[in-house]
């Protein structure tokens, strides 16, 4: 079976073992019918609407004489987990396990930074192939200094916009200044020519 959008991989046959073969989507209250298949309810509920006798199941055709079903509690706590790791694959899944700070792959904790791609790693990571010609120092030493170059940057950047304000004062007072000028140059010349 192909992974789509709505069932996204997992491991073995678990996302089969959790899929209603009539919709093709994982268990929505579950219900076992005797032949022991399962089916969700409203699937099944909508493949045995129309008939008032001999009632086939949709996956072996096994006919029963009457409409018989019985809620699977247990497949149906199974079909939700299973649906719950799906979606958190599909969102991202790596994103989630290291925001709890949990290696991805060895569920391992995340002490230590890979200056190179730039990530938290765990000490499993740090020693496979893919890490080992990396710089990795380790997490708080990578916050320490991450923390320096951002304040520095910061520092930078409040100095350069103090300059800026102050740049700005200057150039307003000169504008008016020379708004000021040409005034009192006026001035001076009507009173030069009364005298």
């Amino acid at each position: 079976r192909v992974p789509t959008k709505e069932t996204p991989f997992l491991p073995g046959n678990l996302q089969d073992e959790a899929t209603c073969s009539v919709c093709l989507e994982f268990f929505k209250d579950p219900v076992s019918i005797p032949c022991g298949h399962n089916f969700c309810r409203s699937c099944i509920a909508k493949s045995w609407k129309e008939l008032e006798m001999d009632f086939p199941c949709p996956q072996c055709r096994e006919v029963f004489q009457e409409k018989n079903f019985r809620p699977n509690r247990q497949l149906g706590n199974i079909s939700e987990i299973i649906n719950q790791l799906a979606k958190r694959r599909e969102k991202g899944g790596e994103e989630d396990e290291e925001e709890e700070g949990l290696c991805r792959k060895h569920r391992e904790a995340l002490k230590l930074f890979c200056k190179d791609d730039l990530r938290s790693i765990c000490v499993v990571c740090d020693r496979s192939r893919e890490h080992r010609a990396h710089a990795v120092v380790p997490v708080d030493e990578a916050c320490e200094e991450y923390k320096e170059k951002i304040q520095g940057r910061l520092d930078f950047l409040k100095k350069e916009r103090q300059e800026l304000l102050e740049f700005k004062v200057n150039d307003d007072k000169k504008t008016q200044e020379l708004l000021v000028r040409p005034g009192m140059g006026i001035k001076f010349n009507r009173i030069k020519k009364s005298i």
